[in-house]
C-alpha cells in the first residue's frame, strides 16, 4: 500500500459580491450585527445559470493547472456536495465532461460542510489500495441557491464557491503526505443542521452548533493530531470550516496550535460549506503564508454533526 499526497490546490469563487450593507436591505440586520456575531464582510454569490458543477470545474482547472498534469492524467474525480440540484448526471460527471476527461471513476460525497475531509480521506483511501493513481477532489456548494433571504440568522451566512485538490500517489519510499483520517458523527443531532424540503432550504439551531462545535470538538481535533503524528504546536496552519468566525477562534485556541496561521476566509467567502476548507488551504497556498512541507490540520464539521480529520503536508 503506497500513500498519498496533495500535489495542488484551486479555487474559485463567482465575480458578484454580497455586502452586509446589501443584506440590510434584504433582512432586519446591520454590517455591525453581522460582524459581531459571526465575522462575516463579504460573500460571493452565483449566478442562477451557474451550476455547482460550473464552479467545481473551474477550481479542478486550476488545481490541474498548479499540478502541471491534464485532465486526462485523473482517474477519479470525487465532488464533495450537498446542493447539486439534480441526481444523474451527477457532478463528479459533469465536471469530468466540462474538462473533457478519459473516463475516471466519478462520485459524489454528500457530507455537508465536512465533505471534502471526508471526500479527501476517500480519495487516499483509493490510492492506498491501489484502484487510483490520481485523483480530483473538489467540495463545491451553491449554498445561496438554498437561502431562506427571509431569515436573518442564516441569510447572513452562505456564500457560493469551489475548492479542489490533485491527490496522487507518493514515490516509493517517500513519506505520505495525507494523514490517516479520524471521522465520526452524532447522528441523534442530525436535526441541527439541516438542507429540507421542496423547494431546499438551508436551517440550522444556531446555539446547539455553536455550543457542540467549540465545547466537543477541540479534543477531537486533538485526537487527529496524534493519529498524523504531530503535536498541536507544529502545525504550521489550522483550516477549519470556515462556518462562523465565532467558531473557528475558540476551537483554533482550544486545540493548542499556539504557532499556526488559523485560516479565516469566512470573514470574506462566508460559509461556503464542502468548499470553505479546500478554498480557504488555497488561499494560505497562494499567498505564501506556508510553505511546501509544513504541517497543516484539515478539519471538517457541520451537517448531521458529522466531522472529519486529517493531518496534511502543504503542497
Amino acid at each position: 500500500m503506497i500513500g498519498s499526497r496533495i500535489a495542488a490546490l484551486g479555487h474559485y469563487q463567482p465575480a458578484t459580491v454580497l455586502t452586509n450593507e446589501d443584506l440590510a436591505a434584504l433582512v432586519d440586520t446591520s454590517d455591525e450585527w453581522i460582524r459581531t456575531r459571526v465575522g462575516i464582510r463579504t460573500r460571493h454569490k452565483a449566478a442562477d445559470d451557474e451550476p455547482v458543477d460550473e464552479l467545481a470545474a473551474h477550481a479542478a482547472a486550476k488545481a490541474l493547472a498548479a499540478a502541471g498534469l491534464t485532465a486526462r492524467d485523473i482517474d477519479l474525480v470525487l465532488v464533495a456536495t450537498s446542493t447539486a440540484v439534480d441526481r444523474s448526471p451527477n457532478t463528479a460527471a459533469r465536471v469530468a465532461a466540462r474538462l473533457a476527461m478519459g473516463s475516471p471513476a466519478v462520485m459524489d460525497l454528500n457530507v455537508v460542510c465536512a465533505g471534502f475531509t471526508h471526500a479527501l480521506a476517500s480519495a487516499d483511501h483509493a490510492v492506498r489500495a491501489g484502484s487510483a493513481r490520481r485523483a480530483l477532489v473538489i467540495g463545491a456548494d451553491k449554498m445561496t441557491a438554498i437561502t431562506d433571504w427571509t431569515d436573518r440568522t442564516t441569510c447572513v451566512l452562505t456564500g457560493d464557491g469551489a475548492g479542489a485538490a490533485v491527490v496522487e500517489a507518493v514515490e516509493e519510499g517517500e513519506e505520505p503526505g495525507i494523514a490517516p483520517v479520524l471521522w465520526g458523527s452524532v447522528p441523534e443531532m442530525g436535526h441541527a443542521v439541516r438542507i429540507e424540503g421542496t423547494p431546499s432550504r438551508f436551517a440550522q439551531e444556531g446555539q446547539t452548533v455553536y455550543r457542540w462545535a467549540t465545547t466537543q470538538l477541540p479534543p477531537i481535533a486533538r485526537r487527529v493530531c496524534e493519529r498524523g503524528g504531530v503535536a498541536p504546536e507544529d502545525l504550521a496552519a489550522v483550516v477549519l470550516h470556515q462556518a462562523n468566525l465565532r467558531i473557528i477562534e475558540p476551537v483554533a485556541q482550544r486545540i493548542g496550535a499556539v504557532n499556526a496561521v488559523v485560516a479565516r476566509d469566512v470573514v470574506d467567502s462566508g460559509n461556503t460549506s464542502a468548499a470553505s476548507i479546500p478554498m480557504a488551504f488555497a488561499k494560505l497556498v497562494e499567498r505564501g503564508e506556508i510553505k511546501k512541507g509544513d504541517p497543516v490540520l484539515l478539519f471538517g464539521f457541520g451537517g448531521n454533526l458529522s466531522y472529519a480529520g486529517q493531518i496534511v503536508r502543504c503542497p
